[in-house]
């Protein structure tokens, strides 16, 4: 392979095809979030989104303390910490996971069953688990590089504050917590990530393992909307044991 090819971007080069990822493959684009966004979901529909994207939620930690666990870098540590006490709170009835309960039973459904994750999706389980074991075993730059995009996720939780406000009945500012804390926490979050990104990816290939690694964690939200889509929307074909709703409506 020639230098030229071979060449390491420079911070400004390697940060635009960071963010042109976000820009081809996030999950703001996928035809769920579309319909959902412009009103389309019954509630039922609703329901299932809520219960398996809560999957996902109590999975972030999980991952989170992974990354924590194999970390030699205090100032790392000391940074990433704060995602899972954003995630779990710092006492019962708080934290991330604790808002979108609220948002469960906003949508009717039941907190106790949302929590016991009895109705997800294979296909969401298989994502998270995936997407844990992906940070246990890739290189902790790799790892950090598959949080960045919540670069991209604040304008997505606009437009669904917005949308949800405007569509839905069950929104309103205690349902929809979760969403407004995110819009304060997930650029904080972006400042050290993109930051440590940037300062540790410091060959060609490095950086091409981020650019994989953030590729990866966009696969893995747009697989669980594909799974949602699939089942719930169209063809609608329900997996044995996942949640049916009993409100088409």
């Amino acid at each position: 392979m020639s230098q030229s090819s071979n060449h390491t971007w420079t911070r400004t080069e390697f940060e635009q095809r960071l963010r042109a990822i976000g820009a081809a493959r996030y999950h703001d684009r996928h035809p769920f979030h579309i319909k959902l966004h412009e009103g389309g979901l019954d509630q039922g529909q609703m329901q299932a989104w809520v219960l398996n994207r809560f999957y996902y939620q109590k999975s972030i930690p999980l991952k989170d303390a992974s990354l924590i666990g194999r970390a030699d870098d205090i100032a790392l540590r000391r940074e990433w910490i704060s995602r899972i006490t954003d995630h779990d709170g710092k006492a019962p009835g708080e934290g991330g996971i604790e808002r979108w309960l609220v948002l469960a039973e906003g949508v009717g459904l039941d907190r106790d069953y949302v929590a016991s994750c009895a109705g997800v999706l294979p296909a969401t389980r298989f994502a998270c688990e995936t997407y844990i074991r992906f940070v246990r075993e890739k290189s902790l730059l790799e790892a950090v590089a598959s949080s960045l995009t919540e670069m991209f996720a604040p304008t997505l939780h606009k437009t669904r504050i917005a949308a949800l406000l405007e569509h839905y009945p069950f929104a309103n500012d205690r349902t929809l917590a979760y969403f407004r804390t995110r819009l304060v926490q997930a650029p904080e979050d972006v400042a050290f990530g993109l930051g440590y990104v940037l300062d540790h990816a410091d060959s060609r290939e490095k950086q091409e393992q981020c650019l994989a690694g953030l590729s990866f964690k966009t696969d893995v939200l747009w697989s669980q909307l594909d799974a949602l889509n699939h089942a719930y929307v169209t063809p609608a074909l329900i997996p044995p044991g996942a949640f049916v709703p009993e409100v088409r409506a």
